[in-house]
């Protein structure tokens, strides 16, 4: 029953984040929004003991999220064998660039607070 509870708080703060992501056109999605008023309530005893026996119950059964990937990759075995080597050097380059931005950021704001700290 306390999984429940932690599921329906995680819905409802991913709702309250997209009805505030709407309502003030705001340029983050709602589940983003939600996940940070989330952050805000894993204070309190009566949010976070619920959300953590929900996470708990999600984490141990997290190997079925990836049965419908592998559904959908043997449904389309002719795409992948026709687009495979394109699909697999997109997101070679992707998850690079993507490594290579956040170590520049963090080395810019390393330099930032050191500067900040002399």
């Amino acid at each position: 029953m306390t999984g429940l509870r932690g599921l329906a708080w995680l819905l409802a703060l991913q709702s309250i984040g997209e009805l505030l992501a709407r309502g003030f056109s705001l340029p983050f999605p709602g589940p983003v929004i939600g996940m940070l008023l989330l952050l805000l309530a894993l204070r309190a005893p009566v949010v976070r003991e619920p959300v953590a026996a929900c996470a708990s119950f999600l984490l141990s059964h997290l190997s079925l999220l990836f049965v419908p990937v592998g559904v959908g990759v043997m449904t389309h075995l002719g795409l992948i064998s026709q687009y495979g080597v394109r699909m697999l050097i997109v997101i070679v380059l992707s998850t690079w660039i993507g490594l290579a931005v956040t170590a520049l950021t963090l080395r810019l704001f390393r330099k930032r607070s050191d500067a900040e700290l002399r």
